[in-house]
């Protein structure tokens, strides 16, 4: 049977112009430079060298050297000789290395996240972190053996649907040799069993059913040589139904299931794409903190573990690839094989619902042809490799609604910043009743939508630009109020959940950064909108107090405002009751500024505190201080 030796201690890591230095993978050389947002984000070819010995093998043994992600290109060579080759910069790829193993090994990995016309991404708003960032594997199995040689894919293919009470399920192993049994468990429990490409029946079904009942089970393949098992490879997956209607939105498993959460990118302050599963479950734990039911994960092929954990907890999954903002004809070829390799990595999962073929494709407005004609080749691909499931893109704000890449996938989304980057929360309506009219069959979503905050700048009357907590919040609040009307949206992701490095900003006072987040970059403060948003979809009983990072405050009055999800909120001020509101979301009191507020707000047995000063002039830390301020595009 299969036995898995991970590589990720002891490297050598060297970088043009600077000593060799130790390391671990994962690992990235834009941890630092990548997130300041000067003129030092280095791109280019850095090397990763590593000995190791000869694994424990029998005499036929075939041993792959796996890599789970290296960004973006990369050459590898063992012994001195080349193996692999690998474009694109977040998934898997493996390749046999039995014959030139010895019993010491120098292997020796090239990586480059150089500037190229050839593989994506190249121009986005987000840095593009070189290193071999994700873990490496040794694997010793079998002369026959599922196969490992196919776009990084897992093995086995698994099929499921549901027919009245019951669950099919079709798990397909692929090997060039030998008999293939599978079985299927419920927990501990057998529920069924059979040999590779027969559908087998789960009665009573218990369904993959979203947040509140993400029912998993497991595959398990088998592969026989003879009455001998010699390698197997297991699974889990889902029994779930969906579809989608331009009236009335997503339906889960038959009832209407309005998708509602947040886009991801997955770097770390001081990390970049380098981490570990505890980063991931802390992302996790933060994302279903916030109630949310779906998430995007941009924009490219994130860890496997991630999605792991999207199935273990229910959240929807809109899955792309770094197909983005500016075509590029000479790396066609790369986004098929970006596709493939998504599709056939992540086929399993439950969670995963849409393929996302492409972002802001039309931002610069080049070769338009050739484009169209990719974003063709790409939706039928994905519709050719997996039929169960539909094709969507996110849209560049200004692409006009008429825009005929609107109009190529199964569904589409919109990333619109209209009350951010373009005054007017209110054309936010006007843009969806329009849209609307023009396609009225057209299921409809929106992909992104944010507003900067800084949780160190403030505002009493807070205005677009300024980058305070308090205008963040105010755009949110109006975005929850639109959606909240409007359940036939099929899915609304807010850009961002974390604030994240994007090393050709500078904005908020805080450059190499994006400050769209709910929660900063460190993952160690919540906003204020992240609360607003808890109060609109979280069930997990809570009050907060907002603004008391708004310490001192001008004015005679003076305005409390409480995020809660619980019908009634009282406020207090120095001990005295102030009265109290009923409702939901969001509960706001004014009263008389006094020189010092300290401010108790209670709902139910729950409660939060603050306090204000009063202060005659505004504080001058709570202001953004004029700098060279640019974003990404300029």
């Amino acid at each position: 049977m299969r036995k898995i030796y991970n590589l990720n201690k002891s490297w050598t890591f060297t970088k043009p112009g600077f000593p060799a230095e130790a390391v671990d993978v994962p690992h990235t050389w834009n941890y630092a430079d990548g997130q300041d947002g000067g003129d030092d984000y280095w791109r280019g070819t850095c090397t990763y060298t590593k000995h190791f010995q000869m694994p424990e093998k029998g005499e036929t043994d075939r041993v792959y050297l796996e890599f789970k992600g290296v960004n973006a290109s990369c050459k590898a060579m063992l012994n001195g000789m080349e193996f692999v080759r690998h474009d694109g910069g977040y998934s898997t790829f493996r390749a046999d290395i039995t014959e030139l193993l010895r019993e010491d090994n120098e292997l020796v990995v090239e990586v480059d996240n150089s500037k190229t016309e050839t593989v994506y991404p190249q121009t986005a708003d987000f840095t593009f972190y070189g290193g071999i960032y994700r873990d490496v594997n040794l694997l010793v199995v079998a002369e026959k053996h599922f196969d490992l040689d196919f776009f990084g894919a897992p093995g086995i293919k698994i099929d499921a649907t549901v027919s009245d009470m019951d669950g099919l399920v079709t798990v397909t192993g692929y090997a060039k040799e030998g008999e293939i049994a599978v079985e299927i468990y419920d927990g501990e429990t057998l529920v069924a069993s059979g040999k590779s490409g027969e559908t087998l029946t789960v009665s009573g079904v218990k369904l993959w059913d979203g947040v509140k009942a993400p029912n998993l089970y497991r595959a398990v393949a088998r592969l026989y040589d003879g009455d001998e098992p010699v390698d197997e490879v297991s699974a889990c997956f889902g029994f779930r139904t969906y579809s989608l209607d331009p009236k009335k939105g997503f339906f889960l498993n038959g009832r209407p299931y309005p998708l509602r959460g947040v886009c991801r990118h997955q770097d770390r302050k001081g990390l970049g794409n380098a981490i570990t599963r505890a980063e991931h479950e802390e992302d996790m734990r933060l994302i279903l903190e916030t109630g949310a039911n779906t998430i995007r994960l941009a924009h490219y092929q994130h860890d496997d573990y991630f999605y792991e954990l999207c199935d273990r907890h229910g959240l929807v999954v809109w899955a792309e690839i770094p197909y983005i903002s500016r075509h590029m004809p000479e790396a066609n070829d790369n986004t098929v094989s970006q596709m493939k390799e998504l599709i056939f990595q992540q086929y399993n999962h439950p969670s995963i619902v849409c393929w996302g073929v492409s972002n802001e494709i039309t931002m610069f407005h080049r070769h338009t042809a050739d484009m169209l004609a990719q974003h063709h080749l790409l939706n039928d691909l994905c519709h050719e490799l997996d039929s169960s499931r539909f094709t969507v893109l996110a849209c560049y704000a200004m692409c006009a609604p008429f825009n005929r890449v609107g109009k190529l996938t199964d569904a589409v989304s919109w990333n619109l910043y209209l009350g951010w980057y373009v005054p007017g929360l209110f054309l936010n309506k006007v843009w969806y009743w329009f849209y609307r009219l023009l396609n009225p069959k057209r299921v409809f979503g929106m992909s992104e939508y944010g507003a900067e905050g800084m949780p160190n700048l403030h505002a009493v009357k807070p205005k677009r630009g300024d980058n305070t907590e308090e205008y963040q919040f105010l755009y949110h609040e109006y975005m929850l109020n639109f959606f909240e009307k409007h359940p036939e949206f099929w899915a609304t992701h807010l850009w961002n959940c974390f604030d994240f490095a994007a090393d050709a900003r500078n904005q908020g006072g805080e450059p190499g950064m994006n400050h769209k987040g709910l929660i900063t970059f460190d993952r160690k403060t919540k906003k204020d909108a992240f609360y607003l948003y808890k109060a609109y979809w979280s069930d997990e009983p809570f009050v907060h107090l907002c603004g008391k990072r708004f310490i001192n405050r001008t004015g005679n009055k003076l305005e409390i405002v409480v995020c809660s999800n619980l019908s009634e909120v009282e406020a207090f001020v120095n001990g005295k009751s102030i009265g109290k509101k009923t409702g939901k979301h969001v509960f706001r009191f004014k009263v008389p500024m006094e020189t010092v507020n300290e401010i108790e707000v209670r709902a139910g047995e729950l409660s939060d505190r603050g306090t204000v000063l009063k202060v005659d002039v505004p504080d001058p830390n709570y202001i953004l201080k004029k700098t060279n301020t640019k974003n990404w595009q300029k």
